[in-house]
């Protein structure tokens, strides 16, 4: 997991309309809290921050340089968009500090193919970790090349990187392998069928 390092200032104003005005002039209102420390009121530049989060994932940490008060260590804790619009509203980051272990959800990614006649159904998309601040995996990937009908991946069946703990209910179930509903296998032989007699009608 990449560090990433922005510029913020610290937000004087509050309130809806305080934060219309702070999204309009480009950036996002945020607080940062953590530690006993009192929240700090920031706003974060809207394109650098959005492109982190997309470039490094949800748990990117940051390096905040706070105008005035020198320089934070923070990891994004809440996104929040607008329902309609897409636009992020608001950011809550949380304070770390180097070596610190953090609880985080990381997505699960599910790689191969499973045998013929299977459907992979994926249960859960993310599972909770514990990890450095700065060693956070960016993701998880789980293999079901060839597995077959029956076969199920649980939480503890996934391999983690060294330095990162399962948070999450070791029976959670991640990946069960089902058999492919009949009527979708069948679907195209009938579609074939049929189209074969209107060819011989014709």
């Amino acid at each position: 997991m990449s560090e990433v390092r922005i510029a913020v200032e610290p937000r004087t104003e509050f309130g809806k309309g305080a934060a219309r005005r702070t999204r309009r002039a480009g950036k996002i209102p945020a607080v940062l809290y953590g530690h006993g420390s009192d929240p700090k009121h920031l706003s974060l530049p809207a394109v650098e921050f959005a492109r982190a989060v997309r470039e490094n994932g949800q748990n990117a940490v940051l390096t905040l340089d706070v105008a005035g008060s020198g320089s934070e260590l923070a990891l994004t804790k809440t996104i929040t968009t607008h329902p309609i619009k897409n636009y992020i509203e608001h950011v809550d980051l949380l304070l770390v500090q180097r070596g610190e272990k953090v609880t985080v959800a990381v997505p699960v990614v599910v790689e191969g193919n499973a045998g013929p006649g299977t459907l992979v159904n994926q249960e859960v998309t993310e599972i909770e970790v514990e990890a450095e601040a700065l060693h956070i995996p960016e993701q998880l990937e789980v293999s079901v090349e060839g597995a077959e009908v029956g076969a199920q991946i649980h939480a503890s069946d996934i391999k983690l990187p060294a330095g990162v703990s399962l948070v999450t209910d070791q029976e959670t179930l991640v990946v069960n392998i089902t058999e492919a509903a009949a009527e979708m296998a069948e679907e195209p032989a009938a579609e074939a069928g049929e189209a074969a007699e209107e060819s011989q009608e014709g």
